[in-house]
């Protein structure tokens, strides 16, 4: 993977981290090796945060987002969610999907550009966290 621009400082959370480790070693063998691949990545770049201490305004596991395309300036919400609980018609999008890849860890504000699997890319900017649970104290999700 090749981005364009650098990336974004990427910011999880020490639960999330854990989680995804896994999510990373269930997937690595099969048809989302390569997601699974691309997600061991940005883990390794991220910056580690207590969940009590996140920001209110990063991307968790779990956080219903508005974000953009820059290029065409559509908006969309999406709750990034686990692979078995992705459900595209309730804007659940997983974190092995290359949108759920883009914005883990991002802050409002922040613009990265993403490759997409038929060699296009994107440029998503992150433009609300509509729902974090780390700031609604939901620490159980």
């Amino acid at each position: 993977m090749t981005l364009l621009s650098p990336a974004p400082a990427v910011r999880i959370t020490t639960e999330d981290m854990s989680r995804l480790r896994t999510i990373v070693e269930r997937y690595l063998e099969g048809s989302r090796a390569e997601a699974a691949e691309l997600l061991e990545l940005e883990l390794d770049r991220a910056s580690i945060t207590p969940q009590h201490q996140i920001p209110a305004d990063v991307v968790t596991m779990r956080s219903r987002i508005l974000f953009e395309d820059v290029e065409t300036g559509r908006r969309r919400e999406a709750t990034l969610v686990y692979p078995d609980e992705a459900d595209m018609a309730q804007s659940k999008v997983s974190i092995l999907a290359p949108v759920g890849l883009a914005v883990l860890g991002l802050r409002v504000g922040d613009v990265i550009d993403w490759p997409l699997p038929n060699g296009r890319v994107t440029t998503l900017r992150i433009v609300a966290v509509l729902y974090q649970p780390e700031a609604a104290g939901d620490f159980h999700l």
